[in-house]
């Protein structure tokens, strides 16, 4: 799938933040498995959120909080526990990554159980992972990997279509990464005119093009172009998606349009979060549909050449007061 360039009018921006990174992933890279200290740092340089003091009953207690740390990726194991024949504990995905080796003794883990500990572990309440970015939320085990998956305060995957790209992160992390790692346009405003321009249409079966974001009333929005198959029809989709949670991005409707030698095509929707994949907003056709003749016919001359104006406006719905 290739990636093309729009070509936009509008101002660039490029705000900062912080970055998620589960710790397992970046221990799998060091050679030594050894115990680490919780307040570690993520290649980027930014903090990543280590394991929290777990909670029996009420009461913090920091010695059982130590027996169930993971020596590898430092997270509170949950069961099933591994041991090693000579007593050393760690969790079920690092046991993988250690190559079923133990990274204390390097003896072999085998199958071993520590049953024990895995008692102890489905007695405690532990802190959201999330908590040094703002949930409060203290779980007991069973509950906590569920509310995790869900939690308002989990990292962001990267919007990024035109290639696979793994980073997480919170929004203003996110929209300087797109910024310096994949040089996405970058635009202050509302509404916007993007032309989107390619020779030899039709020997193009799926690309993206190139990724614009836009800031305004305070959120970042992403606009999405690309050309796919629909059935055996090809056809190009323009869509928006919002960087935030869904709750937000209802707040908010944008419209789309399209048109040339005097006929015009118009789209209005919601953005959906960035929580949905690109893939699953592009499936569902959540967005301006055009097939090709009518995105040729729009574009004038010979249809030897794409040359599609999408012009769009974004605006926040008013919420209705309550009397």
């Amino acid at each position: 799938m290739g990636v093309y360039q729009g070509a936009p009018e509008s101002e660039s921006m490029a705000p900062g933040g912080n970055v998620y990174q589960d710790v397992a992933e970046s221990r799998a890279a060091l050679a030594d498995y050894g115990v680490k200290s919780p307040n570690v740092e993520s290649r980027s340089g930014h903090r990543i959120c280590g394991s929290a003091g777990a909670r029996l009953g009420l009461a913090s207690n920091s010695a059982v909080h130590e027996l169930l740390e993971c020596p590898v990726c430092l997270n509170i194991m949950c069961p099933p526990i591994h041991q090693c024949p000579n007593g050393h504990t760690l969790c079920v995905v690092c046991k993988t990554k250690v190559q079923n080796i133990c990274p204390i003794c390097r003896h072999e883990l085998g199958n071993i159980r520590c049953l024990a500990l895995e008692k102890v572990a489905e007695s405690i309440e532990l802190p959201c992972k999330y908590h040094c970015y703002g949930c409060q939320d203290i779980l007991p085990y069973h509950s906590r990997v569920k509310h995790e998956e869900s939690c308002k305060h989990r990292g962001y995957n990267c919007p990024y279509a035109g290639a696979e790209c793994l980073v997480t992160g919170d929004i203003p992390f996110i929209v300087a990464h797109l910024k310096a790692d994949h040089n996405v346009d970058m635009h202050d405003g509302s509404s916007f005119n993007h032309r989107y321009v390619k020779p030899n249409p039709h020997e193009i079966e799926n690309a993206t093009w190139m990724l614009t974001i836009f800031n305004c009333f305070g959120y970042q929005f992403c606009l999405h172009f690309e050309a796919f198959h629909l059935g055996t029809s090809p056809v190009y989709m323009a869509f928006l998606r919002f960087m935030g949670d869904e709750n937000d991005a209802n707040k908010f409707s944008y419209s789309l349009e399209v048109g040339g030698n005097g006929r015009k095509m118009k789209w209005q929707g919601i953005p959906r979060s960035i929580r949905d994949s690109h893939q699953t907003v592009r499936d569902s056709l959540d967005g301006l549909i055009i097939t090709r003749n009518i995105a040729l016919f729009f574009s004038g001359g010979e249809r030897q050449e794409l040359k599609l104006k999408v012009s769009g406006r974004i605006w926040k719905e008013q919420s209705s007061s309550s009397f």
